[in-house]
């Protein structure tokens, strides 16, 4: 698979089929993955592959704890900007409003979005949940190497016939995910990342989210052509 075809097919997939990923294919993707380049190659990711019954333990342990914690525990760090802009914002809205009208969920059907946002804490139904942290220590350049880390893992999975779905959700469990996964303490939750193969006749993985056209977000200079 070339890497344009990886980045074309890859989406947030949000439906997943039940088929076990073997952990020989698991480090596969992540030894590849961490020849993402990070400013004086320091390799500030860390990453637990959870599957199985340890990862059946996680996510039931979230369905039992959002009975008292609905929007789950403070985050450790704010996701997007408050308020958010525009044009950024405008985007968030309409893929958000795409997503809910693929699934025939109306924005007045609040209970019927709130089920599909607890949907992110079963992992859409991925077999192999990965959790990345990172060092505390860190600031915001390392964070953006943690993003092409990120990026390699999901185009990895694309070349393995897998599927994948970033997810800053799992923010609001980073204290759940410190009893299970026991992260040293100067470790901080990233996100989550679900990884499986694609239910292909779900309609929510119709989704593909509009992308700005070059002239919006580049300007060049020198060219001759």
């Amino acid at each position: 698979m070339k890497v344009s075809e990886a980045l074309d097919s890859r989406i947030s997939c949000r439906a997943f089929l039940p088929d076990t990923v073997p952990a020989k294919t698991i480090r596969e993707i992540l030894s590849g993955a961490a020849r993402a380049p990070s400013g004086g190659n320091l390799q500030p990711w860390q990453v637990f592959a959870v599957a199985g019954e340890a990862l059946d333990a996680i996510k039931q342990d979230v369905a039992a704890t959002m009975a008292d914690l609905p929007r789950g525990e403070p985050w450790e760090y704010q996701v997007y900007p408050n308020p958010l802009k525009e044009p950024y914002a405008a985007r968030r809205f309409k893929c958000g409003e795409d997503l809910y009208d693929l699934i025939g969920v109306t924005r007045e059907n609040k209970a019927g979005r709130r089920d599909q946002f607890r949907r992110n804490f079963e992992l859409f139904g991925a077999p192999v949940g990965l959790f990345v942290y990172l060092d505390r220590s860190m600031g915001a350049p390392q964070w953006a190497d943690a993003g092409m880390f990120l990026q390699s893992i999901m185009l990895l999975a694309r070349e393995h016939g897998l599927h994948s779905c970033a997810q800053e959700a799992w923010g609001q469990w980073h204290s759940l995910l410190t009893r299970h996964l026991e992260p040293p303490k100067d470790w901080m939750f990233f996100c989550a990342i679900a990884l499986g193969k694609m239910d292909e006749t779900a309609p929510i993985n119709r989704l593909r989210t509009d992308r700005a056209e070059v002239e919006e977000f580049t300007q060049m200079f020198g060219f001759s052509d």
